[in-house]
């Protein structure tokens, strides 16, 4: 695809930062449901990418039974306070290759924005140093991330705050994200989509309409993303004697 492309608009959980959210949840369910049923492929399909109330219910009606996602607000709450400890112990690392792109769209000049349903992504990324002595939150021109709005992903609400607020149409936007509620927000608004396939879920990003899906963002060709084109890297051609 081609395009007149002006920001990168970036999830944090799972794109940028290998971040104890999963962990969090699966702790909190002890007593609303077998956190044994709480594995990465549920957590993926039906928790990742949407706001922290929204995630609880969905966990609890597939998870607890009938009556249970009456209680969401205090499973919602106990995710909350364990991922406030995770964070402050430094249970959570950055992906080196989301550092390098990040690095790598600085010196393009494109915008760069945060736009996480997460409340705590700023608290993270303001928590990982780079080699140059800044955080990673640094690299941001803007960040949108745990806005309330009145819908969560998959609407588009806050793609489109985070491209208003990089002052980009959503045409113009490339939204990274690892997570298939997430893809279907930036198709839904009208935006570029690359998704990060980090747990082998390829397919489930293509299918909710990724215009590009990868398993490193390395692969990703920042050359030409700056003038307009979304495309991974071409494939090295054979070596000659």
């Amino acid at each position: 695809m081609t395009r007149t492309l002006r920001a990168v608009i970036f999830d944090v959980d799972g794109v940028l930062v290998d971040s104890p959210h999963e962990q969090a949840w699966r702790e909190a369910l002890a007593g609303f449901a077998d956190p044994a049923g709480f594995t990465t492929a549920f957590y993926q399909a039906h928790v990742a990418g949407k706001p922290r109330l929204e995630g609880a219910r969905a966990t609890l009606e597939r998870l607890g039974g009938p009556g249970a996602a009456a209680s969401a607000a205090l499973y919602a709450d106990r995710k909350q306070a364990a991922i406030e400890r995770l964070i402050a112990e430094g249970d959570f690392a950055a992906f080196p290759d989301a550092v390098r792109l990040a690095l790598g769209l600085e010196r393009t000049g494109m915008r760069r924005v945060l736009a996480s349903s997460s409340k705590n992504a700023d608290a993270m990324l303001a928590r990982v140093d780079l080699p140059d002595g800044r955080q990673l939150l640094s690299l941001f021109d803007a960040d949108v991330s745990g806005r309330d709005l009145p819908r969560g992903k998959p609407d588009p609400a806050l793609f489109l705050l985070a491209a208003d607020t990089a002052g980009a149409e959503p045409a113009q936007c490339v939204v990274v994200e690892d997570a298939p509620a997430g893809i279907a927000a930036a198709v839904a608004g009208g935006m570029a989509a690359l998704g990060i396939a980090r747990l082998g879920d390829a397919a489930g990003l293509s299918a909710a309409g990724a215009d590009l899906v990868v398993t490193s963002l390395d692969d990703l060709d920042v050359a030409a993303l700056a003038v307009g084109i979304l495309r991974a890297h071409p494939p090295a051609g054979p070596h000659t004697a």
